[in-house]
């Protein structure tokens, strides 16, 4: 027991030992850490010592440079004779007109390249327009002709010393001449005349008793189922272009087309080429379709009234169509097709596209038949400017002037110095090749009915 208490004793002072040993380590361990630290918190504060006197040196240097500016600028100012805000105001000034030149610039090359893409873009309209619109055209002559079966009818037209062919001259207002050929031909420079005057001889050819009394009969006859004739070819244009609606004194002048030209062309098929072109035109720039239509059909309506109504047809036009009702819109369109009033819309300018485009293609117009029909109706109008003349008819293509006057108004006595008189008048108001005959009829006539 002794020894084991012994044993005891020796052990618990080698522990007490080990432990002063491990107490010992862990001191010097903890101020080596603390020198360590210490060392290092020294290290920073050197180097921060140095950062802050680098960077000392660094504002002293941009103080420096800051000074040197400002001299720099008085130097400046001084060589220059501006200020500060005077040398900024002419930067800025320099500045800003380099930018105009080129903001100029731009948007020239800009103009032209849209310039360039829109005249592309109108050729391929208007060439797009005329190929799908076109039309052929037949020139309108101031003639027409009838075949006759044989030299007995010939002798039948011609009747007692010529009677029957002056009495159907005076009724009608044409020149008739009997070709070797078997062939009568009808010639006056009014169209709807001379339509008149074939169909009225075609009937008395077909009746076979032909007399003064009975063709004044049928041209009478003829001339009012003419009007119908008219009316209905009106209609037909307004259902080829689509307008309907229109007042039935303007389709009546729309049915006139058919036997009127312009400039040798064919109003009919001028004014129905103008209304597709004028179609087209308006799909590929946006326009109202209906307006661009209705104007293009109307826009010539003042030709077929302009050997009754002073001024340019297009202004007949207007007038007409004021009267009338149309929309502004579409009169505004017919207006600027020759450019009386100056072309402002898409619609406007659809129609006088297609207008220009019909009668400026080569082979639609042609020009010296449309002077000698106006110097013929000029010829007409000036004979019924005067009182108590009844009917003016300008035959032998403009050589003669035929004039009937109202027996009631105009004695046999007058009828020489009336005769001179418009004669003086044609003299003074129209230039013409050779002579003018003028011719003044006077008839009396009395009827009685037996009953």
């Amino acid at each position: 027991m002794t020894h084991a208490f012994s044993d005891i004793f020796r052990g618990s002072k080698d522990n007490s030992k080990g432990d002063l040993k491990s107490s010992k380590l862990l001191t010097n361990l903890e101020i080596k850490a603390k020198e360590i630290i210490l060392k290092a918190k020294e290290e920073a504060l050197k180097i921060r010592e140095q950062a802050d006197k680098k960077k000392e040196e660094v504002e002293k240097k941009l103080d420096e440079i800051e000074n040197l500016k400002k001299k720099w600028d008085l130097k400046l100012e001084k060589l220059a004779n501006l200020n500060k805000g005077e040398a900024k105001n002419l930067l800025l000034k320099k500045l800003e007109n380099e930018l105009s030149e080129e903001m100029a610039k731009r948007i020239k090359e800009t103009e032209e390249e849209a310039e360039k893409k829109a005249d592309e873009k109108a050729r391929e309209i208007l060439v797009s327009a005329i190929r799908r619109a076109g039309t052929d055209y037949v020139a309108e002559h101031t003639t027409s002709s009838i075949k006759l079966k044989d030299e007995e009818i010939k002798g039948r037209i011609i009747g007692k010393e010529g009677k029957n062919i002056r009495a159907f001259e005076r009724a009608t207002g044409v020149d008739v001449e009997l070709e070797e050929e078997g062939e009568i031909t009808l010639s006056s420079f009014d169209s709807i005349r001379r339509a008149i005057a074939k169909e009225a001889m075609e009937r008395l050819i077909s009746d076979g008793r032909i007399q003064p009394v009975r063709i004044e009969e049928f041209v009478k006859r003829t001339r009012n189922d003419f009007s119908k004739k008219i009316r209905k070819t009106g209609e037909e244009l307004c259902f080829q272009t689509g307008i309907r609606n229109l007042p039935n004194e303007i389709v009546d002048l729309l049915g006139r087309f058919k036997y009127r030209t312009s400039y040798g062309q064919s109003l009919y098929q001028h004014t129905l080429e103008v209304v597709n072109l004028g179609k087209l035109i308006a799909v590929e720039i946006g326009a109202d379709i209906e307006i661009v239509k209705t104007a293009c059909l109307l826009h010539d309506i003042g030709k077929v009234l302009s050997h009754k109504i002073e001024g340019s047809h297009t202004k007949i036009a207007v007038d007409l169509l004021s009267r009338y009702g149309i929309s502004k819109s579409v009169i505004d369109a017919v207006a600027s097709h020759h450019e009386e009033i100056p072309v402002e819309t898409a619609e406007q300018a659809a129609v006088y596209l297609a207008d220009s485009i019909s009668g400026a293609r080569p082979g639609a117009r042609y020009e010296p038949l449309e002077e000698y029909l106006q110097r013929v109706k000029k010829l007409e109008n000036i004979a019924k400017s005067f009182n108590g003349v009844a009917e003016v008819y300008a035959i032998e293509a403009g050589r003669e002037v035929r004039v009937i006057v109202k027996p009631e108004e105009i004695s046999d006595a007058q009828m020489t110095k009336l005769s001179h008189d418009i004669a003086y008048k044609i003299h003074e108001g129209i230039t013409y090749p050779g002579q003018i005959k003028v011719t003044v009829i006077r008839e009396t006539r009395k009827e009685a009915v037996a009953k």
